[in-house]
């Protein structure tokens, strides 16, 4: 009988994360948002695919915005047109997987913007919004990502730099 399973190994490296994502994933999709990035002359985003097990949630793919929206870049912020929702969802629904997050590249720090505050992408409580700072140039350690759950009305709760390596894994899943 074999009690290493893809469950119990997670348990073991990464037991409090409440999101988690491969190194190697996390390393492409950082390249494709600088990529999209046109060398960091404006932001780009993603949605982050996976699955949700009790409440944790891991990420396995990505969608670009520009993927879906071609013109959500164009105006140097993001500015995804809500129309494309639906091919996001037909995406997720194709793969058996559903959006646990999403990111977008910020030029300098990763503080929420007043737009990232009033428009949040996935409006329903609970989502996760991660901001990378330096438009995902360089080192990016935890403490440095912005990370955001949404709590509905245009409210979010912040964690604490402190909290974001325990909060979220990039390793082995």
């Amino acid at each position: 009988m074999n009690y290493f399973t893809r469950a119990t190994i997670r348990r073991l490296f990464a037991p409090r994360h409440e999101l988690s994502c491969s190194w190697f994933l996390w390393h492409r999709l950082k390249a494709r948002l600088r990529e999209r990035g046109l060398d960091s002359s404006r932001e780009s985003g993603a949605f982050l695919l996976g699955y949700r097990e009790g409440g944790a949630a891991c990420i396995v793919d990505f969608v670009l915005y520009d993927d879906l929206d071609p013109h959500s870049l164009d105006t140097g912020i993001v500015r995804f047109n809500g129309r494309y929702f639906s091919d996001l969802w037909a995406i997720c629904k194709a793969h058996g997987l559903t959006v646990v997050a999403d990111v977008h590249v910020h030029p300098q720090g990763s503080g929420q913007s007043n737009s990232d505050r009033d428009h949040p992408m996935i409006s329903r409580a609970g989502h996760i919004a991660l901001i990378l700072p330096d438009f995902a140039i360089g080192a990016q350690p935890r403490s440095g990502i912005g990370i955001y759950r949404y709590l509905g009305s245009k409210q979010w709760h912040v964690v604490p730099a402190s909290e974001r390596r325990d909060f979220f894994h990039i390793g082995l899943i």
